[in-house]
């Protein structure tokens, strides 16, 4: 459902406390458009895309995402750095000054849900002080027919404020910005930041909580397809490691590109209606199916576009290198429908690693997966944060520790014990460099990634040899259809092979020191998948 039509039903806002409100109900995709530029906060491209600037904030803010602690995350949640406590009365008072200052204001409301499977459904009410905002939402959020909206009740409210600004001394925040979840009211309650990522990960957090403790299914920070032979893949990754690109595949049908849930029903399914991409240095050769996507009804976020023509230029980062795109998933052609699948047959993890380490692609046991799962293992390289003057490890447990509110064994267990019942294959694929680290080698060519998963989605790394690399123990594939041998070997693409050895005793050390914290939990056949000394 594209939803372009206008929706004409009124509601009120009062009982959220935000009174006397201009309320924009429920508003189509062309009438946000519209007000976005008419309100000269946004313009149009070439493309017809809408081009809007989030401010000072062009990414997440993980130091100022909080979790309301009381009676339901008390002994739930995983707190520290990346869940950190909010007071519950605390929360009452912001909560009341953001409602207060949405008062007598124009304000863009959109009933929602998230969850593709009905079985899991969660219904999700908007509140946006922006067009653009309730825009994205549009596109990243499931949209109900006109029919559901006649008896809608939502269970969470998400509230998005980004010109309301927090007072730390009185209101307990770290600095004006937060996001913060409360789950015994079911409100995810945004301020300070235009970033619009910060909604869609406010919910995706929600869910990673609800759906493990309440539902007995697993929430996975991944993208999904399916071939024609109902075989769903599933690719892990941090951001940069493309994620987006590879799931965007013209042979698969896309079920969706960051979000998923898997049931014990055997089901696969996107929480989300769209998809929210990295355009930096995008091209339509390389990634035809988002490159095409970026039309009217797409949102692009702080790019650079030539004043004269209104094209954008994906090469400029000036400011910033998370330059961004969301836009519904109807916009790519070849998608998956309903957004659900069978039980996987492939799981990919995706690493970049900047170190010119790890194979290109490798097979991993399933003590292998757990470890790397929990390590959620990608390299930042040079450049791309202050300071930041040769490669750097970044470690995200499952792929995504600032969206997980729960220990990740938890969820380490849960995709473990997965993996075994439905005898799935894992495969560690490193999209990063090889041939030497960043700087020295070459990062590996997207048509070899490709070709390497499609020859293990396709059974063609059935029946070749395999030799175990020396610190990581994970199997490496000596053949493989339309790439070139000499690459799946890291070793033999240094011109310094025991420089190679060296490097790769070093970040075999990184992975142990960073695991170090979650031993306590991990069992021998985890521990067992760890890189030897």
């Amino acid at each position: 459902m594209n939803n372009n039509t206008p929706f004409t039903q009124s509601i009120s806002l009062e009982d959220m406390g935000i009174e006397n409100a201009k309320i924009h109900y429920q508003l189509s995709a062309n009438e946000l458009h519209e007000k976005t530029i008419a309100l000269k906060q946004g313009i149009e491209t070439s493309s017809g895309a809408l081009a809007i600037n989030t401010g000072e904030y062009t990414g997440r803010s993980p130091q100022d995402r909080f979790i309301v602690k009381d009676s339901i995350t008390e002994n739930q949640v995983w707190w520290g750095k990346v869940n950190i406590p909010f007071e519950p009365k605390a929360f009452d008072a912001l909560y009341k000054k953001v409602t207060a200052y949405l008062s007598n204001k124009e304000v863009y409301v959109r009933d929602s849900y998230v969850c593709a499977d009905p079985n899991y459904r969660l219904n999700v009410r908007v509140v946006t002080e922006t067009p653009w905002a309730n825009l994205f939402c549009f596109n990243m959020f499931l949209r109900p027919e006109a029919k559901e909206l006649e008896n809608f009740t939502a269970e969470w409210t998400l509230l998005c404020v980004p010109t309301f600004m927090a007072d730390p001394a009185l209101d307990g925040t770290r600095q004006s910005n937060f996001a913060i979840l409360d789950f015994t009211k079911k409100i995810a309650l945004i301020g300070g930041t235009g970033y619009t990522g910060e909604m869609k990960k406010g919910i995706f957090s929600a869910l990673n909580f609800i759906l493990p403790v309440d539902k007995n299914t697993l929430p996975m920070h991944c993208s999904s397809n399916v071939g024609e032979k109902d075989d769903t893949a599933i690719f892990f990754g941090l951001s940069g490691t493309g994620k987006t690109t590879l799931s965007a595949d013209p042979n698969r049908k896309l079920i969706g590109d960051d979000e998923h849930g898997w049931t014990n029903e055997n089901t696969v399914f996107n929480f989300e209606g769209g998809c929210y991409a990295k355009v930096i240095n995008l091209s339509e050769e390389n990634e035809p199916d988002i490159f095409r996507a970026i039309k009217k009804g797409a949102i692009l976020e702080n790019v650079i576009i030539n004043k004269e023509t209104n094209e954008v230029d994906y090469e400029d980062i000036s400011i910033t290198q998370n330059t961004r795109v969301s836009y519904p998933i109807y916009h790519i052609d070849n998608i998956q429908p309903g957004s659900i699948g069978h039980n996987p047959k492939n799981i990919f993890f995706l690493t970049a690693d900047a170190y010119g380490i790890l194979p290109p692609i490798s097979r991993l046991t399933p003590g292998q997966a757990a470890y790397h799962f929990i390590s959620g293992y990608t390299a930042k390289v040079a450049g791309t944060e202050a300071g930041i003057t040769e490669p750097q490890p970044n470690f995200s447990a499952c792929f995504g520790a600032p969206f997980m509110p729960l220990h990740p064994t938890r969820y380490a267990e849960m995709l473990s014990k997965k993996i075994k019942d439905a005898n799935v294959k894992v495969w560690l694929i490193n999209t990063g460099w090889t041939g030497g680290p960043y700087g020295t080698g070459s990062r590996m060519k997207l048509k070899y990634t490709r070709a390497m998963i499609t020859a293990a989605l396709n059974g063609e790394l059935e029946d070749v040899e395999y030799v175990n690399h020396r610190v990581f123990g994970i199997a490496i594939p000596q053949s493989c259809p339309n790439v070139p041998s000499e690459i799946l070997n890291p070793r033999n693409t240094w011109e310094d092979e025991k420089l190679y050895d060296t490097k790769s005793n070093e970040l075999g050390q990184m992975f142990r020191t960073n695991f170090a914290k979650f031993e306590e939990f991990a069992n021998a056949e985890i521990m067992a998948g760890a890189p030897v000394a």
